[in-house]
């Protein structure tokens, strides 16, 4: 089932400027509504739409139709608002988000993309809605502590993008207000919150309302070289010709220079990633390692077993997550296994934990009466694409990728296991006379 992401942006609005919401209107006939027959009608409809967002929007729309009075009308004109904003329907997400916000007036993701929503459709009183909402949504962002996980660099990315994001929209409400110190202000706590295209853009723009054609030239600069893998090349297109209107402006219609300014501006614009990289390596000693044989994995106990120490020995990891009920039956298996190489130095094998958080595997451990010698993932997982639990990989012994099980047969896994450890043991096979080239 598709999971809602946390904070998401919606893109434009053609709602709050006279527009209703979509019409449903009532039945000639509106009967008495037996509540578990709706629920067990709507869910239904809701699995036949499957994966679609628009299929979902439409099959909750005829819902309404059909039941005007709805027992679940928040539920689900909450999910009309959410399957919206993941569909850029903007008209249908504010009509159905705002309602919903007042009920819930946490809800990170509508205060997310309402507030993005609104700004899109212009105007001060819209404007002013938006400030609230991009208020209220920093606030949760900043409350929120950032989960450490498996992967605690990612979770701060989300965090402080959120962050980046709540300021932009404050930015760009007060600067419709026509308070532009402030909305400088807020420009450049978002780029100082996430460095990156859309914050240094909008910090130019704010920098150039109020005056600052020096300095909004050196921020649209950074915009455009930034390095950013989100932004478009639409992105970079307007990037360009923004700054060349504003160097021009200021250079009597010149663009001579101004390749250097943007040299400058790559420079900077690398310093600062690099220095929020090394602020993040406390969280993560793998942040843009891309080799497995180089990462660094924490035990249970906080000690850390640096991949590097093993080269020259078979590494087998078996990726489990207490959740995996799959894994309980393969485990007894994998120690069968493990003990068929019992004595041998060049083969080592390595239980490692992909669970989102730490916190229930001890207990887990303690409870299944399994070996308390287990590594979190830290990240690894995902460089190595570990998509289904379990999966166990094997690095040969240069820390190369030699060989994948996702998921596993009872009936043959023991075997399959050990005779792909032993192939990869003996190593590659030489023929006679030939030369290995020098790697």
């Amino acid at each position: 089932m598709r999971r809602f992401p946390i904070l998401i942006l919606a893109c434009s609005l053609a709602a709050l400027l006279g527009a209703q919401a979509p019409a449903i209107p009532p039945s000639a006939a509106t009967p008495d509504i037996n509540p578990d027959i709706e629920r067990q009608e709507l869910q239904r409809e809701l699995t036949e739409a499957g994966n679609s967002a628009e299929d979902t929007i439409r099959v909750l729309e005829a819902h309404l139709r059909k039941y005007p009075k709805s027992s679940v009308l928040a539920e689900v004109q909450q999910l009309l608002a959410k399957e919206s904003i993941e569909v850029h329907d903007t008209r249908r997400a504010v009509i159905y988000g705002l309602p919903t916000l007042e009920r819930t007036p946490n809800d990170v993701q509508l205060l997310d993309g309402v507030a993005a929503a609104l700004l899109n459709v212009g105007g001060k009183e819209n404007a002013e809605k938006a400030l609230d909402l991009a208020k209220r949504f920093e606030s949760y962002v900043i409350r929120v502590p950032v989960p450490r996980g498996s992967d605690p660099v990612r979770n701060q990315d989300d965090h402080d993008r959120a962050l980046e994001r709540a300021l932009l929209y404050q930015s760009r409400a007060l600067a419709a207000l026509g308070n532009n110190d402030d909305s400088r202000r807020k420009a450049a706590l978002a780029y100082i919150a996430y460095p990156e295209e859309a914050s240094a853009r909008e910090w130019a723009e704010a920098l150039d309302r109020t005056g600052d054609h020096k300095g909004a030239i050196e921020r649209m600069a950074e915009a455009f070289a930034i390095p950013d893998r989100r932004a478009t090349d639409d992105d970079r297109v307007g990037d360009r010709q923004q700054l060349a209107a504003m160097y021009k402006k200021l250079h009597d219609g010149s663009e001579t220079g101004m390749g250097d300014e943007i040299v400058r501006a790559y420079d900077r614009a690398v310093a600062t990633l690099e220095k929020r990289r090394r602020e993040l390596l406390p969280l993560d000693p793998n942040n843009g390692v891309s080799e497995p044989g180089k990462f660094v994995l924490e035990g249970l106990e906080g000690d850390k077993l640096p991949l590097a120490s093993l080269r020259g020995k078979v590494l087998v990891m078996d990726f489990w997550a207490t959740w995996c009920i799959p894994c309980r039956t393969q485990h007894p298996l994998y120690e069968d296994v493990r003990k068929r190489f019992d004595g041998r130095d060049d083969v080592v094998f390595l239980s490692i934990n992909a669970d989102e958080t730490h916190e229930p595997v001890a207990g887990f451990l303690e409870a299944y009466q399994w070996s308390r010698a287990v590594y979190f993932d830290s990240g690894l997982a995902r460089l190595l694409s570990v998509v289904n639990i379990p999966t166990t990989i094997i690095l040969d012994k240069d820390g190369r990728l030699a060989s994948r099980m996702n998921g596993f047969a009872p009936d043959s896994f023991v075997e399959q296991l050990s005779a792909r450890v032993r192939s990869i043991l003996a190593g590659p096979i030489v023929p006679t006379g030939g030369a290995v080239a020098k790697q």
